[in-house]
This record gives C-alpha cells, sequence and structure tokens, in this order.
C-alpha cells in the first residue's frame, strides 16, 4: 500500500523587484519532483545545506504552501483548507528540540494540543492517552508538570517524538531529529523510532546531512541537490553503487573514523546562485564528469539499474 504520493511538488519564493531592477521568476527552492512512499517503510532524504531539504519537508506537513504539485496520504489528496485532516494524517519533528517547545507552556499542555484540538477528546480521555504516550518514549509522568527548559537536549527531543505521536498520524516527518544531540543519545532516539515505528505502524521521511544515520535507518534514499531529485534507488545501493557524481561526492565526503580527512575531487565547491540558476544540470560546475551536453540540458530521472533512478548525462558505472 502507498502511504505517501508526491507529483510534481514544486515551491519558488516570490521576490519584490527593486526600482531599477530587472523582473525576476523567485526563487526555485524545490523543483518539481514526484515519488511514492510504501507503509511501513523509512525513506531518507540526503543533501548538503540549501539543496531544500526543510522547505520539502514543510510543504509535506503544511506548514508552506506547494506553488505546484499534490501530495496524497493513502490515497487521499490533502491540503491546507482542512487542516485537523492534515495533521491527523501526518506531523512532524523537529530539528532544535528545545526551541520546538513553547518555553511559556507545561509539557501536559504542549502534549494534550493535538489530542484536544485534532481528536476533541476530553479530559479523562487525555489524561490516559498521554500516559500511554509517555511510556511509549520512555519519560516519567511527573514531567508532565515541568517545562521545557528544565530538560536535556535527548529527553526534549523524546517530548516532541510524544506531540508527534499525540496525533495518531500515519506518516512522521523528521527532520534532523538527532543532529542537534551527543552521540550517545542519538543511539537511544534511533533506538526509540525503530521501536515506535514497529509499534504504531509508522512511515518515516528521515531528513539528514549525515549519511551514516541514513544507511542504518532508511530502506530507500532520495539525493537532493539545488532542489531537485538527483538520485533515487535502496539504500544499500546507494551507497555501495552511486550512479550519480554528487551522490558519490557526499559519500566520500563524510567523515570515516581511522581514514584521514581529504578534499574530494571537485572543479568548485560552491552551490549554483539560486537568484541565477545555471542552465543544463546544476551540478555540472562541480562535477569533473561534466560536458558541453551537461552545461546545456538539464538531465532527466531515468532508471539505472533495479529500483535505482538517477538524473545524470555520464552515469557513473558499477
Amino acid at each position: 500500500m502507498i502511504a505517501l504520493k508526491v507529483e510534481n511538488l514544486s515551491k519558488t519564493f516570490p521576490i519584490k523587484k527593486s526600482l531599477f531592477g530587472k523582473p525576476h521568476d523567485g526563487v526555485r527552492a524545490v523543483r518539481p519532483m514526484s515519488f511514492q512512499v510504501a507503509t511501513g517503510e523509512t525513506l531518507g532524504v540526503v543533501g548538503e545545506s540549501g539543496c531544500g531539504k526543510s522547505t520539502f519537508a514543510r510543504m509535506l506537513v503544511g506548514l508552506l504552501e506547494p506553488t505546484t504539485g499534490q501530495i496524497e496520504i493513502e490515497g487521499k489528496a490533502l491540503d491546507n483548507g482542512n487542516a485537523a485532516a492534515f495533521g491527523k494524517m501526518i506531523q512532524y519533528v523537529f530539528q532544535d528540540p528545545i526551541s520546538s517547545l513553547n518555553p511559556r507552556k507545561t509539557i501536559r499542555q504542549i502534549v494534550e494540543a493535538p489530542l484536544r484540538r485534532l481528536h476533541r477528546m476530553g479530559p479523562a480521555e487525555r489524561e490516559t492517552r498521554i500516559a500511554e504516550i509517555f511510556d511509549s518514549v520512555n519519560l516519567r509522568h511527573d514531567f508532565l508538570n515541568r517545562y521545557p527548559h528544565e530538560f536535556s537536549g535527548g529527553q526534549a527531543q523524546r517530548i516532541g517524538i510524544a506531540r508527534a505521536l499525540a496525533a495518531a498520524p500515519r506518516i512522521i516527518v523528521l527532520d534532523e531529529p538527532v543532529s542537534a544531540l551527543d552521540v550517545s543519545v542519538q543511539a537511544q532516539v534511533l533506538n526509540l523510532l525503530a521501536d515506535l515505528k514497529a509499534e504504531f505502524n509508522l512511515t518515516y521521511l528521515f531528513i539528514s546531512h549525515d549519511l551514516a544515520v541514513i544507511e542504518a535507518v532508511s530502506q530507500r534514499v532520495v539525493v537532493l541537490y539545488f532542489g531537485a531529485v538527483v538520485e533515487i534507488g535502496k539504500a544499500e545501493n546507494i551507497f555501495k553503487s552511486p550512479k550519480h557524481p554528487y551522490t558519490k561526492l557526499l559519500a566520500d565526503s563524510a567523515p570515516v573514523v581511522g581514514r584521514p580527512l581529504t578534499a574530494p575531487e571537485q572543479k568548485d565547491s560552491e552551490l549554483p546562485d539560486p537568484l541565477d540558476p545555471p542552465p543544463g544540470c546544476a551540478f555540472a560546475g562541480r562535477c569533473p564528469r561534466a560536458t558541453r551536453l551537461c552545461h546545456q540540458d538539464e538531465p532527466m530521472l531515468t532508471q539505472m539499474g533495479e529500483d535505482q533512478f538517477a538524473a545524470c548525462h555520464h552515469p557513473l558505472e558499477e
């Protein structure tokens, strides 16, 4: 069964024109993309800072209105006109656990908000449900009367996960959920997320720049560059046999214990200017395999193996 289907989803931010400035179509933060996520799957989304990961995630949960495209969950098209229906289907776990919690509210008030506003539960029913959720995320019940500043990053992230679970969603979008945590705490949170996925039959979209984390938790991976999907496929194939040079660049750039840090081979290390995007392939300026064709024609996603697609005129061989 298909949990999430995205068709032609894109986001362009308008730019105000100055008095003597030339007309501008805006900044294309996310270029049109289409893919599906199966029920119970974890889809990893990777890419360097500025590639559009968070913009894409915020469109999925209704925090940003898409410029084009459609989002379907279990075959039902979603729109921002019905926020309650949206919130019951898909929820968001933020990158910074402390700042994502309202400092003026107790943990009880934070976690019960989805129960009151989305499910219209009464006080007794809310109390029972909150106790069940706190047991699931391994938090003590006496935490409910405290405030966010009283907790560590790991505890605050568990509270953020509990808030998402309170809505009883089908899908949870995890936007860098462990990047702000210590390494030892990261492992605890990742194990918790795996247990919750099995317990509640959840589907995850796991966004991260940490390839080791993505490889450990994901069944499939989407690689984003300059707002576009450049490769998508099974996690084991993406990291073992990447087809797009950018995917290989990410893998080679990741630090590995015992391996000296060396700069990977590339012509330029900067992203293209979003106000003046280049023609053809956006990665051509950084790609050692680029030819004139790459600078002229934008490559389309093409199947290059079993369940593996890449947008490249000169894909890497096995």
